[in-house]
């Protein structure tokens, strides 16, 4: 990509995304996730009614009298963006790539961030961890952010997303909040999801074309797998083959909800022929 092409469509993202961050997003973004970790401030003396759980054994043996820890609410987040680079991001029918929807998810969650004074920091993965941008602040930063996720050339093209969820646990020792940007068509990540989740506040964004859900009626049709490079045929003419498909994409989705829920993870299908405005604010309200 050309270099005065790469700035024209970094500054369309950052125009568009900016002002819905600061209009639309900031307060509900504000309200669902500031707040939620907590820091050590100082020590006092046990009232009645502390939680016992809070008493400073230390210092307790030290005066011979109880004192217990204040925590008081963090006021700066590390907002982590852990987003898919797989193939299937390359997939898209109606109104966008789910690459371009990816982009801009990416650059309204930064740019509220930013707004709260928080960092973000990025993990790009296939199957791998492609790149790593560590947390920081300001708008350069974002700007950066947004380049890479417009012009990121990936090494692989199929998707794990445990891989990236355990460099995530490894990599970050502060809490943080962390929103897993994918089509989640990977292999199981139940176990690397709990791990992950003690740790991080995990939010998923599921991204999703109406034409990976339902197989249009378009006659014999090769397929191609964008990850793995197979083809086959298929005659979508044909009501069977149609269904099957149907039911295989309604399974994946099923086994998804499930490995979600049992780790307590906010989720949301935002797909790529309609506004992500609407179900990102749902998501941010149900918090």
């Amino acid at each position: 990509m050309e270099a005065t092409d790469l700035i024209k469509r970094v500054r369309k993202i950052e125009i568009k995304t900016r002002g819905l961050s600061r209009h639309i997003f900031a307060g509900e973004y504000h309200s669902a996730f500031k707040g939620r970790g907590m820091a050590f401030s100082e020590v006092r003396e046990y009232r009645y009614g502390d939680d016992i759980r809070n008493i400073d054994w230390n210092v307790t043996a030290r005066f011979d009298h109880p004192y217990v820890k204040v925590f008081e609410e963090e006021r700066e987040l590390t907002v982590m963006l852990v987003v898919d680079v797989s193939g299937s991001r390359e997939f898209g029918t109606s109104l966008r790539f789910k690459k371009t929807l990816m982009a801009e998810l990416s650059a309204v969650l930064a740019f509220s961030a930013t707004q709260n004074n928080d960092k973000v920091g990025v993990i790009l993965f296939s199957d791998k961890v492609e790149k790593f941008i560590p947390p920081k602040k300001g708008r350069q930063h974002i700007l950066r952010v947004i380049r890479e996720l417009i012009e990121f050339e990936p090494e692989h093209a199929r998707t794990d997303v445990s891989v990236a969820l355990q460099y995530l646990t490894n990599a970050i020792k502060k809490r943080s909040t962390a929103f897993v940007i994918s089509d989640f068509a990977a292999p199981p990540f139940d176990h690397a999801l709990k791990i992950a989740a003690r740790k991080h506040d995990v939010v998923a964004l599921r991204i999703h074309d109406v034409h990976e859900s339902r197989m249009p009626d378009i006659g014999l049709v090769q397929f191609r797998d964008a990850e793995t490079g197979q083809t086959l045929w298929a005659d979508t003419s044909n009501h069977r083959v149609r269904q099957r498909y149907r039911q295989h994409w309604e399974q994946l989705q099923h086994t998804i909800d499930e490995t979600l829920r049992r780790s307590g993870i906010d989720n949301t299908f935002i797909r790529t022929d309609e506004d992500y405005v609407k179900p990102l604010m749902k998501l941010f309200k149900q918090r």
